[in-house]
């Protein structure tokens, strides 16, 4: 059995190219399972998918904590210790990233041992599909490259997935040429399954927990604000302040009172928490507010 972990943010279709993967596994014969695992908000938070696929039964349900291949669709996952993508791999295991940095740094920022195809397939999306969402039919198909399915099959789970979504046809084309040019990018690679990590037998204890353990208690108030959420973007909103008639409309609409009007009444961005939903964006009257895709280099 071959165990792949997907990592990404809301938004960013991990979930759908688990699903891809699984599908062309079916279709190659194999026996397949996926699965997802996300929290309460949606666009650019953290998430998690799995699959799994065996020439027999798979028996084995719930998380895939020591990955064959590790999908990570971007980059800043690495360093979160929330999301933790790296917990559980092994330094060979193989690992497909969507950064703007080469295979060699992140070899060398991260330890990894293993082959690392390390493509930005952020731009080839916003290139070929027009749309950073296309990030998912290019890891999907990049995924199953390496796990050595066929590009028929491929193709075909990712159609069939698209066409469920109710994407218009044109759209679906694009996603196809891009995921083409994904899977032919990267080199198939001989996985072999992670080694059994035996761990002790859980015996379980039915007790009733005091209410400070059973209820959901916040002993911290006033902590939302500590939350930092910046490194959630893909595109960074950026205002002209020249042309800017202070009409507030950014700052009334922003859902995480990310804007806040300075002495002189002008929008101030915060950049540590704006997650890039770009609704300021769409919302300035005078289209003085535009973005532009933000990469973050890596500190020495």
């Amino acid at each position: 059995m071959l165990q792949t972990r997907f990592h990404g943010r809301g938004g960013q279709g991990m979930k759908t190219a688990s699903r891809v993967v699984g599908t062309a596994a079916a279709l190659d014969g194999c026996t397949a399972q996926d699965a997802l695992v996300y929290g309460a908000e949606r666009r650019g938070a953290p998430m998690t998918a799995y699959a799994r696929i065996a020439t027999g039964p798979i028996l084995e349900r719930g998380l895939v904590s020591t990955p064959d291949l590790l999908v990570v669709a971007d980059d800043t996952l690495l360093d979160d210790p929330g999301a933790a993508p790296l917990a559980g791999v092994q330094p060979e295991a193989p690992l497909l990233l969507n950064t703007p940095h080469s295979s060699a740094e992140v070899r060398a920022r991260y330890g990894r041992t293993g082959p690392v195809e390390a493509h930005d397939f952020t731009a080839l999306a916003l290139d070929w599909a027009g749309s950073a969402a296309g990030v998912s039919a290019a890891l999907a198909a990049a995924a199953c490259r390496m796990l050595g399915l066929s590009r028929s099959s491929t193709m075909l789970a990712l159609a069939q997935e698209l066409a469920d979504l109710d994407l218009p046809e044109a759209l679906i084309e694009a996603n196809l040429k891009l995921a083409d040019l994904a899977y032919a990018c990267v080199r198939p690679i001989g996985l072999r399954p992670a080694p059994c990590v035996p761990s002790a037998p859980l015996v379980v204890d039915v007790a009733y927990d005091p209410p400070e353990l059973g209820t959901a208690s916040v002993m911290g108030p006033a902590n939302t604000p500590l939350r930092r959420t910046g490194s959630w973007r893909i595109f960074r909103p950026m205002v002209d302040f020249e042309r800017c008639t202070r009409c507030w409309i950014c700052f009334l609409r922003c859902p995480e009172g990310a804007i806040s009007l300075d002495a002189e009444d002008r929008p101030i961005i915060d950049y540590e928490v704006c997650k890039g939903c770009l609704i300021c964006v769409e919302e300035c009257p005078i289209h003085v507010i535009t973005h532009e895709r933000e990469v973050r280099p890596w500190s020495a």
